[in-house]
């Protein structure tokens, strides 16, 4: 007796699906463990030092998102 199409798809499904898990679990058991972070904070390598920057010219008018749809 054959099983009807609709269950050979679900069945090919969920044993790719448990095939992927089971590799998954056996390289994340195989991965060795990441090493601790450091407690001390490090500055951001592309930000520049805050006395260093020059103030910024705003050209226009600043943005005001329309809230009422109906009214322009």
């Amino acid at each position: 007796m054959r099983r009807p199409e609709t269950n050979r798809n679900l069945l090919l499904l969920s044993s790719f699906t448990l095939l992927s898990m089971a590799a998954a679990g056996i390289v994340a058991l195989l991965d060795p463990a990441p090493a601790p972070a450091s407690a001390a904070p490090r500055p951001a390598a592309n930000q520049a030092p805050i006395a260093s920057q020059a103030p910024v010219r705003i050209v226009g008018t600043p943005f005001v998102p329309n809230t009422n749809p109906r009214q322009r």
